[in-house]
This record gives structure tokens, sequence and C-alpha cells, in this order.
């Protein structure tokens, strides 16, 4: 590879592992072009599979300033640059392992530290971000309709045991005055300046049943003529 090849071969591995959120390197002899296909297509859009050279991986690696064991670029390689979820494409290197054994899982960079491929199949078997994602808004939506399931049957409560409203305080009758029952007429006032000054006084003290009933008695009293 001339000098310039080899220049723009670094520098575009370097910028792979710089803005991958994970990478892996796998050894692929034995994988046939086909299968190699269906393995990027299993990957997705978001990982990069490309076959590298070991020499070149590991310049352009320590540019990027992360740090790939020797023991990682033996024989012949190809590193995924997971750009999406990790999690997602470690499940599909293992289930395309699974019925691909040519592919050989060496190890890759979780999270700026180095993996072994059993930490990789340990973070296949977790569940993806979007399934996370998921359960949370599930959890999130239950909750919040047992919130306002509680709302609903407090608030039923309320109304169901509510105290009732204060009886009205009975009005005493007073007929209008005559010239014929002027003078009968005063005293009668007098008396039912008394019925409100009574009923106020157990309104204080008493509950609103016995209020209307002690003012209906205190009426009628001032109602009957007086012998």
């Amino acid at each position: 590879m001339a000098r310039p090849d080899k220049a723009a071969a670094v520098a575009e591995l370097t910028e792979d592992f710089r803005t991958a959120n994970a990478t892996v390197l796998t050894e692929y002899r034995g994988l046939t072009v086909t299968a190699m296909k269906q393995l990027r297509r299993a990957l997705g859009a978001d990982t990069k599979y490309s076959v590298v050279k070991n020499t070149l991986t590991k310049i352009a690696a320590k540019d990027a300033g992360v740090d790939i064991s020797d023991d990682l670029l033996v024989g012949p390689s190809a590193v995924a640059f997971i750009k999406g979820d990790p999690i997602n494409a470690a499940k599909s290197l293992r289930d395309f392992q699974k019925e691909n054994p040519f592919l050989i899982i060496k190890g890759g960079i979780y999270e700026g530290k180095s993996v072994t491929p059993a930490e990789l199949m340990e973070l296949a078997n977790l569940e993806s971000r979007e399934v996370l994602l998921a359960k949370l808004a599930g959890a999130m939506k239950a909750s919040m309709a047992k919130a306002a399931a509680t709302f609903d049957a407090l608030r039923a409560k309320m109304e169901s045991g509510a105290p009732v409203a204060p009886v009205a305080e009975a009005a005493p009758v007073v007929s209008e005055p005559s010239s014929n029952n002027a003078e009968a007429e005063v005293p009668a006032q007098a008396e039912t300046t008394e019925v409100v000054a009574v009923t106020e006084t157990v309104q204080e003290t008493e509950t609103p049943e016995v209020v209307a009933e002690v003012a209906a008695e205190a009426t009628d009293a001032a109602e009957t003529p007086a012998e």
C-alpha cells in the first residue's frame, strides 16, 4: 500500500475509533463473502464492519487514544465499529457466531476499557436500551394509573362522607303592623329579638340540628298570643 493510501487508511480508522461507542475485533478466516455480507446486514447501519490491516489498526488506535493489546491484532482481522447500541451489536455478533463458527470474537473496547469475549457475551445477554426504555415507560404508566385510581377512590370517599351543610336559621314570622294592633306589636318585636339572641347563643355551642329545633320552638312561642 502506498504511503498516501496508508495515511488515508490510518486517518479513517482513527476517526472510526474516536466516534465508536464500542469496538469489537474479530477474526473472519473461513467466512465466505456472502457470510460477511450477512454479518454486516445483521449488525445494521449503525455498525461499520471492516477488514483491516493489523499494523495500521494499531497505529490508528494509538492516535485515537485507544489501547489495544497486541494479542488482538494477530491473524486476519476485521473490526466492528459500533456507533449505535453496543448491546444490540453484541447480540448480533453472538447470534451470527452460533450459525457461523468461523467467526472468532477476539475481544474489544467498551466504555474505554478492554473487554474479553466472555464479557462481550455477557453484554449480549443484557436487555437493550429500547427494551429497558419500554419497560420503564410501562412501569411509569402503571404507576400513574395506580395513582389516578387512588385519587378517584379518595374523592369518592370524601363525596360519600362529606359533612351535611348546616341547617339554615329559622326566620321568625312577624306580621305587618297595622293601626289597630300597633300597641300589641311592640311586645312581639321584643320577643322576636329574644328569639334571635337565643338562637345565636345556642348556635355557638350546639349542632345545626339542635339550633333549628331551638329556633323553631322559640318562634312558636313568639307567635302564641300572650294571655
